[in-house]
């Protein structure tokens, strides 16, 4: 079987897979276009962001069995047009889950111990400490919206804070000993700081509006590390200026690119973002929540995991 790598990964994958007898070829390069004139040679496909993987490039893979995406999400693949056509698709939620339960993790101590504004100021020769003063989340309520690999990990990272962690999915029953689930009523009554885990469906983007948000009954920090399509910037900034949110820790945000690469090649920026970039209790990192040196490892060995089971 022939394996098509569209993006680079960790060199465990390629050599894994060889040693089960794939065949690997790389392009990391060619355009769209040109994989789709070599897609049929293929059986598999490994990829992570670089492509978009709809109906009419899976037309054109005549021979594919299955295709890898090293990440946590299948938003840049046609899911329904795919398993029409019986292609197994693997995602790695497991291989970035800690990485992402400890990176929403450190975001929520930075911003309340106003650690990013701090360092600058040091920097600059300021010493405010009353200015800098922080709040603990010790009492506080965590509230966590999509309670899969992602959710769960952050709840477990939570468990050392004298924390009440609450928790809403679609699904039911999946509430543990580390979060309790609830009702959307109860979250929207109870939550102090409300972090996001759930994939980008027509369900959940946009899903953090001004209507949502102005439904919790208290002032609440917003974590952001599911994706940046779930949050209307204009409601988050509307909701920030009114005090409503608190704060945010985004490490995901509404006008990235589909690639998850570079937003700045548009210099054209919305007025949103420009108030975000200039907002002491706001905290940015580069959609990187998952993004370690062991998740990249971990990553990896999920997908050719899964590949193994199914194939071999």
């Amino acid at each position: 079987m022939r394996i098509l790598h569209l993006d680079t990964n960790h060199p465990l994958m390629i050599e894994q897979l060889a040693q089960l007898g794939f065949t690997n070829d790389e392009d990391y390069t060619s355009n769209k276009k040109d994989i789709e004139k070599k897609i049929h040679l293929y059986d598999g496909i490994i990829i992570r962001s670089r492509l978009t993987i709809d109906a009419s490039f899976l037309d054109k893979a005549t021979n594919l069995k299955f295709i890898g995406r090293v990440g946590a999400g299948l938003e840049n693949i046609d899911v329904d047009h795919a398993k029409a056509n019986g292609i197994f698709l693997a995602s790695a939620p497991e291989g970035n889950r800690n990485a992402v339960g400890e990176h929403t993790l450190g975001m929520l101590l930075s911003l309340f111990n106003k650690l990013n504004k701090a360092d600058k100021e040091v920097r600059n020769g300021q010493w405010d400490r009353e200015g800098n003063r922080g709040i603990e989340l010790d009492g506080k309520t965590v509230g966590i919206i999509g309670y899969g690999n992602m959710g769960k990990a952050f709840a477990k990272k939570l468990k050392g804070f004298d924390v009440e962690v609450i928790c809403f999915d679609i699904v039911g029953g999946v509430g543990d000993e580390n979060a309790r689930q609830v009702g959307i009523m109860e979250l929207q009554q109870r939550t102090d700081v409300l972090s996001l885990h759930v994939p980008q469906t027509p369900e959940t983007i946009g899903m953090i509006n001004d209507e949502f948000i102005n439904s919790f009954q208290k002032p609440f920090w917003l974590l952001n590390t599911a994706r940046g399509k779930c949050v209307i910037t204009t409601d988050l900034v509307s909701n920030l200026k009114s005090g409503k949110i608190l704060g945010a820790g985004l490490d995901v945000l509404e006008y990235e690119k589909s690639s998850f690469e570079n937003m700045f090649d548009d210099q054209n920026l919305p007025e949103a973002f420009k108030y975000l970039m200039k907002a002491e209790n706001v905290l940015f990192s580069p959609h990187v929540a998952g993004w370690t040196v062991e998740s990249k490892e971990k990553l990896a060995q999920t997908i050719v995991d899964k590949i193994k089971e199914r194939f071999c």
